[in-house]
């Protein structure tokens, strides 16, 4: 039984690139020591609509391609049987923690911890905690674009910093709290923080052999603020601004933050350090607004479609669950008939039917102005007050990935232009799992 210890940070879709671009520009010392000991591109799928993060990082997890695993969709995983490296981990008579890892399910017989992500129905390990904690960030991130935060989540978030944050950041955290009026990155990143420090606290109490980090502000920032970061190559658009201070680099930002995240782990004594990024992104070369519903169940109500649950999921996403196919048939007719008069535009082009649910996204890409109507339903609507702006779209997704380690894990890393599915080979061969493996 191998007794190595490795921490998985998984620093979602960050374009190392741009982060290599940025080192000597502000000193990040741990990204320099990081990439200097050698980054590798993994692959993904070919077709754009599969280029999703919820798609690749179960790819990472269970060691297949898309086709193979046929999970598309937010929250699949749960009940779906694919298998994940945690289990199969746990299974060698390993120790396993997880902290908010993207689209997994909890399967350990007995975690060291797990938190999971904010919009994937899975249990926690169980504690008082973990299932606090979990319902206040999955209520913080899925009203993230109203900006509410109940009281009952902003007590628990409160508690669970006095408990977990680590000395050396306070002052990291005061400045993002302080500077996040009008700069909903430092929110973001505020989040990312606290679950590093989480996991730092958790990691040192349990010291599982293999422990996982997921964190999501460099994704959502490249999505929403690439325009404004100092790039090499000169991007075609600019944000405008009403949109962001133009003198505001949020990429610049996110890297000093994950800067002095990645320092916590290098400076471990007796733990191997492996970070992978799924996917990365590259800057959008036109201009897209998302949106997203204030109250999806309100809306639903409005427009008389019956349902029993809607359930929101990343950004413009949202899963309605009903009683049975014919309700959900209804509900798919309904919601496609959907168009704005001024241009004809759909509302939500995007509908999976998946029997006795809906997976919908938003997917109209221009500026809704006040007097936007929406025909199709009973009577014409206006939109603008049942939805929530959210942003200008900035980045797009790229089918390549990042993969870089430290420790005794580098000689298992995939070769160059590896499928993202090998990450879960090179985990095996680290634990011993698979021949050809360590010693």
């Amino acid at each position: 039984m191998s007794n190595r210890r490795l921490i998985l940070v998984e620093l979602n879709e960050v374009n190392l690139d741009v982060a290599r671009s940025y080192v000597p520009k502000l000193g990040l010392k741990h990204f320099e020591q990081l990439l200097s000991a050698g980054v590798r591109r993994t692959s993904s799928e070919s077709e754009y609509e599969q280029l999703e993060p919820w798609i690749q990082w179960v790819s990472a997890h269970s060691g297949l391609t898309a086709a193979e695993h046929a999970i598309f969709r937010l929250g699949d995983i749960v009940g779906s049987g694919v298998p994940q490296i945690f289990e199969q981990v746990e299974a060698a008579g390993l120790s396993v923690g997880a902290v908010s890892p993207m689209n997994t399910e909890n399967r350990l017989r007995s975690p060291a911890y797990f938190i999971p992500d904010p919009w994937t129905r899975t249990p926690t390990d169980g504690s008082g905690w973990s299932r606090r904690l979990w319902t206040a960030i999955s209520q913080a991130v899925n009203d993230n674009s109203s900006g509410r935060i109940t009281a009952g989540s902003a007590f628990a978030l409160a508690c669970g910093l006095l408990r977990f944050a680590q000395p050396r950041h306070y002052d990291l955290y005061l400045s993002l709290l302080r500077r996040s009026r009008g700069a909903p990155w430092r929110k973001a990143l505020f989040l990312d923080l606290f679950l590093h420090d989480l996991h730092v606290r958790l990691y040192g109490r349990h010291r599982p052999n293999f422990s996982t980090l997921f964190l999501n502000a460099g994704a959502h920032i490249q999505h929403h603020y690439f325009f404004n970061g100092k790039l090499d190559r000169p991007v075609a658009q600019r944000n405008p601004a009403w949109y962001i201070d133009p003198s505001a680099d949020p990429i610049a930002e996110m890297l000093q933050v994950y800067d002095a995240i990645l320092g916590d782990y290098l400076r471990l004594p007796d733990a191997s350090l492996l970070v992978a990024t799924g996917l990365t992104q590259v800057p959008y070369e036109r201009v897209t607004f998302y949106y997203r519903l204030k109250d999806h169940a309100a809306f639903l109500r409005m427009l008389g479609i019956r349902h029993v649950r809607v359930l929101p999921r990343m950004t413009r996403d949202f899963v309605i669950e009903f009683a049975d196919a014919a309700d959900a048939a209804s509900a798919q007719r309904s919601l496609s008939a959907l168009r704005f008069a001024h241009d004809g535009e759909l509302l939500f082009a995007e509908i999976d039917n998946r029997g006795d649910s809906l997976f919908v996204t938003l997917t109209y890409p221009n500026e809704i102005e006040a007097s936007a109507l929406v025909e199709g339903a009973a009577a014409p609507f206006l939109l603008a007050g049942h939805v929530v702006f959210v942003a200008i779209k900035n980045g797009m997704h790229a089918a390549h990935g990042y993969v870089c380690g430290v420790g005794e894990v580098t000689p298992y890393l995939p070769a160059e232009g590896d499928h993202v599915k090998e990450l879960n080979r090179t985990l095996q061969r680290f634990f011993a799992l698979v021949p050809g493996a360590a010693e």
